[in-house]
């Protein structure tokens, strides 16, 4: 797999690095957090992050004042499994060495999503990026097989939470809709997929390889 990195021109049209801000207490409070030995765990809002005096700033600075919240994901992975979407950005605060698997949400069609039309990219241990809300995306992967990794997460508050109800289910939209302010590209192969989630992606489950 061609890995570039998040310093690279081609990152440029999925989203931009984080520059001034001091991550090191959010690490800190990051080791708190449970990293499981496989498989990934999500929480969408953690206090003792939104505890950090960087909180403050991330808000103001980073999301123009928005209410927002912290969450993580830690853990253990190497398939790309699903893509989702957000209608806003949203900053990856990486811990660890990690590398995000990303396309373009321009590049759906008729409601499904190619995956050679993805791109790898290496988020080095103590960078953030911003990924903007047009940018498809989902859980990392560790630099190295098998190695696990630790991102933060920061979102405008309530997303990813319980799913609204949409009266019109006609369009491919509205059945990737899987919670709040998430619209997910499920591939066949992935558990997702087998738990109801919309199938939207096409060609390759792809695996992340050095």
């Amino acid at each position: 797999m061609n890995v570039k990195s998040v310093f690279d021109t081609e990152f440029k049209k999925y989203g931009a690095v984080l520059e001034g801000y001091d991550f090191g207490e959010l690490f800190e409070a990051l080791e708190k957090c449970n990293t499981p030995n496989a498989g990934i765990e999500y929480v969408a809002c953690v206090s003792v992050l939104e505890q950090c005096k960087v909180f403050g700033e991330l808000c103001s600075r980073g999301f123009g004042g928005m209410p927002i919240q912290l969450g993580y994901c830690n853990g253990v992975n190497d398939t790309l499994n699903c893509l989702e979407y957000h209608k806003s950005s949203e900053f990856n605060i990486a811990k660890d060495d990690l590398v995000l698997i990303l396309g373009l949400q321009s590049d759906i069609e008729k409601g499904k999503y190619d995956t050679s039309k993805t791109e790898a990219f290496h988020v080095p241990a103590g960078v953030g990026v911003e990924l903007y809300g047009t940018t498809l995306h989902y859980a990392p992967c560790g630099l190295k097989p098998e190695s696990a990794f630790r991102m933060v997460c920061v979102l405008p508050k309530g997303t990813n939470l319980e799913k609204p109800h949409i009266e019109n289910m006609d369009s491919a939209e509205a059945k990737m809709c899987l919670g709040s302010n998430k619209w997910l590209l499920a591939h066949p192969d992935s558990d997702e997929a087998k738990n109801g989630a919309y199938v939207g992606l096409t060609g390759e489950n792809i695996v992340y390889t050095v």
